[in-house]
């Protein structure tokens, strides 16, 4: 088992840059290139791939906050607002990110099966639907998976979950597994309260423990749990674990973002996306609003997204990191297009919205529609697969990748979805 106390391994780009530069000195025709490598490599160093989910846990009404239906009598009671973007109009309760749609992009013809939270979540996660014979790997892993090779030096998880836990990583394996951190970049027990010599000898001892049971052939098992060791260990003495303090943010960040729980989590998020995350899904709940709907909604739940979502789009577009980020904002289903008798909708899967943006995706357009009433899809109909194939096509994650369940049998990267190609273009 292999322990970093923060002695740096290996030569570092600082040290390998400064050999490169002595050696353009010396050699004449070599130095315009070298110069450029030099005068480039901060961003060469930054341009990784990342994802970011904002999960609206739940089953938020999307007919009331991305595809309004302003004079039906299932409209509610919202209006809706111009945005950024040319023709795209959204509720007038998210003015903030009315500003930053030409950012985003709107797929307004998702039409699914799962009006069940758990099995919708699960789908929407996975783009399958729950079977008890496997358990398919979530967005987080199969993305971390793919892309943190990219990132080799670093520490931090390639999967963290802010604020709530996410879909496990299924027959990936527990090194794919979610790293769980609150809204304010808190790790449970992270702190042993052991000197570096104490904890490497009992390391050390555990790691003896781990090696007989690989060698004895039980499984991956043991092999998987002393990558997570490994990790953690890293994790606990790398200097990336500044990424998770929020607080040393400047008073008019946090505040862009806005107080809340959630505010802080899409903060951090940009945060772990600089230090190189491949994927992070931060938690919005309190989306299944089977009465009160419209004071919920306006008063609490739209406010407390509009701040975050967009201080997080601006921010990461100010910061040249957008084209290289997608944003994902979805929940496992909506609400219905009918108004019950509390003053609330009940679950809806037939015809709704997701939300994406970033990376490589075309930006401020409007994908696919619905019936003047929200009830049915009228264009092309779209899945969480179709989706999911989307989204890795906007990282350059190959869609022909195939991996192998436990029980041998072959499964396609995003069960086979096709890409919405209005999304590119």
């Amino acid at each position: 088992m292999s322990i970093d106390f923060g002695i740096p391994r290996g030569m570092n780009r600082r040290h390998f840059l400064s050999h490169m530069a002595g050696a353009a000195a010396m050699a004449g025709p070599a130095t315009a290139f070298t110069n450029t490598i030099l005068a480039n490599a901060p961003d060469m160093t930054k341009r990784h791939k990342s994802a970011i989910l904002l999960w609206m846990g739940g089953g938020p009404s999307t007919m009331d906050i991305w595809d309004l239906k302003p004079g039906a009598a299932t409209g509610g009671e919202f209006k809706q607002i111009s945005t950024s973007a040319d023709g795209v109009a959204i509720s007038e309760h998210m003015p903030l990110m009315a500003k930053q749609m030409h950012h985003m992009a709107i797929v307004r013809s998702m039409s699914t099966r799962e009006a069940d939270h758990m099995r919708g979540r699960y789908y929407m996660h996975t783009g399958y639907v729950p079977n008890p014979n496997v358990e398919h790997p979530g967005y987080g892993s199969v993305i971390a998976h793919e892309l943190a090779g990219r990132v080799p030096d670093l520490d931090i998880p390639p999967f963290v979950s802010v604020g709530g836990g996410s879909v496990g990583p299924g027959f990936l394996g527990m090194t794919w597994a979610p790293f769980t951190v609150d809204s304010n970049g808190n790790i449970r027990n992270i702190d042993m309260g052991l000197d570096p010599a104490r904890l490497a000898q009992r390391l050390e001892m555990l790691g003896t423990v781990e090696k007989k049971f690989i060698s004895e052939k039980r499984g991956g098992a043991a092999a998987d749990h002393m990558k997570v060791v490994d990790r953690t260990v890293r994790l606990m003495t790398s200097r990336q674990m500044e990424a998770f303090k929020i607080s040393k943010e400047p008073a008019e960040v946090l505040e862009k973002y806005g107080t809340t729980g959630f505010g802080r989590g899409c903060l951090l998020a940009r945060r772990l996306v600089e230090a190189g995350v491949p994927f992070i899904e931060v938690d919005l709940g309190g989306w299944d609003n089977h009465s009160g709907i419209f004071p919920t909604l306006r008063d609490t739940k739209l406010p407390e997204l509009d701040k975050a979502m967009s201080g997080l789009v601006s921010d990461l577009a100010d910061r040249g990191l957008l084209d290289d980020t997608a944003i994902i904002w979805m929940g496992e289903f909506s609400r219905t297009p009918n108004i019950n008798g509390g003053g609330g909708r009940d679950h809806w899967a037939r015809s709704w919205s997701v939300v994406v943006g970033g990376a490589g995706f075309k930006r401020g357009v409007v994908v696919g529609a619905t019936s003047d009433d929200g009830r049915e899809v009228v264009t092309e109909p779209y899945t969480s697969q179709d989706i999911m194939a989307s989204v890795l096509k906007s990282l350059g994650i190959g869609l022909e990748t195939t991996f192998m369940a436990k029980n041998g049998r072959p499964m396609k990267i995003a069960n086979s979805g096709k890409v919405i190609t209005e999304l590119f273009a």
